[in-house]
């Protein structure tokens, strides 16, 4: 079998960092094509189109973690059963997500297509833009069917260790995106519907390229006829700890929604900052976060595998791998902070830059507690301690966002940076003192 990871021998560093890079080109290539999104509706429909996606973000970053959350609890099982080397124990949990996810991606597109226009009240959409986001939105949960089953099957491979795959079913993704974009929205003229109707034909194509790869070259996770079974127990673990995952990577985006809703009430051109400096926080932010699943996955196989000992090494050996990036990604934001505000606001909005200059200017200090944050989440999720990681991100948001409510209408944008940091230090805190207390020597057992 190819493009497997077997992360139970070898280098644990080199293991952690070769599994990250495709994931960070990943998730690199994911953002461009949402920078791309933002600058062809920005350039070509103006600045209330732009506002009018930009209110849409939250709700649908909240769709793709929490898709990304259960496929991250199966990946969780897969990854233990791939250490124990329970192949045939693998392939039906692999059956199990397909068929329970199904059902439940058919659920949450019906719910949110039929609230949609509730949703955009909620989070105090303004009232000029309302109807062009409910279309917009309305369009992104029907792709939500898409994604959903994309991020499952992508997490599947990454819990046996392939991580190039799904980058290159990305990949090929993004560019038909940026294309259709192009052609639908700056050539067709059909406005910001146009941009949602190119994103979903391009999640189409990335899942179909995943059924087909796995059906033809991943014996592993292959599901014949007789393969499509609904396994109880494992459904049940499943569940377990996918409903925590998704719960835990959905509290960051509802927690941002609601400060999306603070944002939102400051008018369209501090909507419009925000939404650029939140292009630039999630590109920084993309190296912790796969070190984190790198981290995950290589705790999880070694808790398979029955080495506690390599499973404690996992933490030390990936919070060194998180910290080596912070000094690149701190100089990249304090030397590009004014081109790339400059990229990502509409021509002469010279207030927006300002603002956005202003926060990225506090911003990249803070990502050093991105890159520790971020690992102890990966052990923490490797380990299935999804409740210890879920507390510590509800405490996070909980606080930053109380604190922009109460300090960005005073004091502009710059004081959600201020937030965040005192939110990841609280998180940090929690997150590490209960590793050090409880879970180091108490390593919980590998099986299902």
């Amino acid at each position: 079998m190819t493009l497997v990871r077997d992360m139970t021998k070898g280098n644990i560093f080199g293991h952690i960092i070769l599994y990250a890079i495709p994931m960070i080109l990943g998730n690199f290539l994911q953002l461009t094509y949402n920078m791309a999104d933002s600058i062809i509706i920005g350039k070509y429909l103006g600045q209330d189109s732009l506002a009018s996606v930009s209110t849409v973000n939250p709700v649908m970053t909240l769709m793709v973690l929490g898709a990304s959350g259960i496929g991250m609890g199966a990946s969780i099982i897969i990854a233990r059963l791939f250490g124990a080397e329970e192949y045939a124990r693998l392939k039906r949990e692999f059956s199990t997500a397909v068929i329970a996810g199904t059902l439940f991606s058919f659920l949450v597109f019906a719910a949110g297509f039929i609230f949609s226009r509730e949703i955009l009240v909620m989070i105090k959409t303004p009232p000029e833009i309302i109807d062009e986001a409910l279309v917009y939105l309305r369009i992104m949960f029907i792709g939500f069917l898409f994604t959903f089953q994309y991020n499952l099957m992508s997490h599947s491979l990454r819990g046996i260790g392939n991580t190039v795959m799904p980058v290159v079913f990305l990949g090929v993704s993004c560019g038909l995106n940026i294309a259709l974009d192009l052609l639908f929205v700056g050539q067709l003229g059909y406005g910001s519907e146009g941009a949602g109707i190119a994103t979903v034909i391009s999640q189409a194509v990335s899942v179909v390229c995943c059924v087909l790869y796995i059906y033809f070259k991943v014996d592993l996770l292959h599901l014949g006829r007789k393969d499509l079974v609904v396994d109880k127990k494992l459904l049940g673990e499943t569940s377990r700890l996918g409903l925590v995952t998704a719960l835990q990577q959905a509290a960051q985006p509802v927690g941002k929604i609601f400060i999306q809703s603070t944002i939102n009430s400051c008018g369209v051109t501090v909507i419009g900052a925000f939404n650029a400096v939140c292009r630039v926080d999630d590109f920084a932010c993309i190296p912790a976060q796969s070190i984190g699943s790198g981290i995950m996955t290589c705790v999880a196989q070694n808790r398979g595998h029955k080495d506690p000992q390599r499973v404690r090494d996992t933490m030390k050996w990936g919070l060194i791998a998180a910290l080596c990036y912070f000094p690149v990604i701190f100089s990249i934001v304090q030397l590009f902070k004014s081109p790339l505000m400059s990229v990502l606001t509409p021509d002469g909005a010279d207030l927006m830059i300002g603002m956005g200059v202003s926060y990225l200017s506090v911003k990249s200090f803070v990502f050093l507690l991105a890159c520790i944050v971020n690992a102890n989440q990966g052990f923490l999720r490797g380990s299935s301690k999804m409740h210890i990681a879920l507390i510590s991100t509800i405490l996070q948001i909980t606080v930053r966002a109380v604190l922009v409510y109460y300090w960005v209408p005073v004091y502009g944008i710059t004081a959600e940076a201020y937030a965040c940091a005192i939110g990841w230090v609280l998180q940090t805190i929690f997150g590490y003192g209960y590793y050090w207390l409880k879970l180091r020597k108490n390593l919980p057992a590998g099986n299902c």
